[in-house]
């Protein structure tokens, strides 16, 4: 896995069908295009809708991604459910495949856990993959999960398990959380990300390791040109180019708001489903969207060509 300073991933979006069954063929080719950008692939991730996929669902796109020709070490799935199980089965998978790296949530049914507790899920979880070649990065997700990782927790984990727990996303929207961690556990072998390209400037300049955010989906070019770039007299104004368009993202629900955009600009209509309890824009919002998008003079190039093709 690569931790060099300036790392962007996404959490890949996950096209469905009229069945709701996934689309592995956009599936790979949205992962390719964003590859061609210089973003990593954060597959099953919470905007890949990666809690409405079964196990075996998220076995088949990964397959189908490594089978497609996708580089595995560019590749950090999610492997994290609330069933230990559920967590060694695809952990074992990520492994197989050859990926270099698995990003973990909490078990988060369970509100209001001991860290404990949850010490001992990850703890079973890396034990009973028993493979040394395993690297972690735990998921604090708090505004989702409503289960957070303490730094006390890390910092056990890392204890018990060196070489194993290898970084962490942090999808806290708290800066000053991240500034800790990095203050923390910054020591060149724990990658700490921002959870949002928001915090991506502030995240490498405080020593932390890039970010893996949602955004990067539609914006992948500009998010890794800030992370290759962060020492760039321009950084502050790629920073705010990035804002604005994080703000016009995150002024509707996120998920049906990427795949919106994603719909337009590849013209595959499909892009637009989500799976329930999720619901897709519907075409007033939409179009509003578009609008706000032609208006920034946004493009999400090369997609119509890579997703046709």
């Amino acid at each position: 896995m690569s931790q060099q300073h300036g790392d962007v991933w996404s959490p890949v979006i996950t096209p469905f069908g009229a069945d709701l069954a996934p689309d592995e063929r956009r599936f790979v080719s949205h992962c390719r295009w964003l590859a061609s950008h210089g973003v990593g692939l954060a597959v099953f991730g919470t905007n890949s809708e990666a809690n409405s996929l079964t196990v075996a669902e998220k076995q088949g796109l990964l397959n189908a991604l490594v089978e497609g020709g996708i580089d595995p070490a560019r590749l950090m799935p999610g492997t994290g459910h609330c069933a230990i199980g559920d967590s060694v089965t695809l952990t074992h998978e990520a492994l197989t495949a050859g990926c270099a790296g698995v990003l973990m949530l909490p078990p988060f049914y369970y509100k209001g856990v001991s860290d404990e507790g949850l010490f001992r899920y990850y703890s079973e979880v890396i034990e009973r993959v028993g493979d040394a070649r395993l690297q972690v990065y735990l998921y604090h997700i708090p505004p989702v999960a409503q289960v957070p990782l303490s730094l006390a927790l890390i910092e056990r984990l890392r204890d018990a398990f060196p070489g194993t727990i290898a970084g962490i996303k942090d999808s806290g929207g708290d800066w000053e959380h991240t500034q800790a961690l990095i203050d923390r556990f910054g020591d060149g072998d724990f990658a700490i990300y921002a959870g949002s390209e928001r915090f991506l400037l502030d995240t490498l300049r405080a020593g932390g390791a890039g970010c893996i955010s949602a955004t990067a989906n539609v914006n992948p070019g500009a998010i890794a040109g800030l992370a290759a770039n962060w020492q760039a007299g321009d950084a502050d104004q790629r920073q705010q180019a990035l804002n604005v368009l994080r703000d016009l993202f995150e002024s509707y629900p996120l998920i049906p708001a990427m795949k919106a955009a994603t719909a337009h600009f590849s013209g595959a209509a499909d892009w637009r489903r989500v799976r329930p309890p999720l619901v897709e824009l519907d075409e007033s919002r939409s179009a509003e969207l578009v609008a706000s998008l032609d208006a920034l003079g946004f493009r999400m190039e090369g997609l119509e060509k890579t997703n046709h093709g």
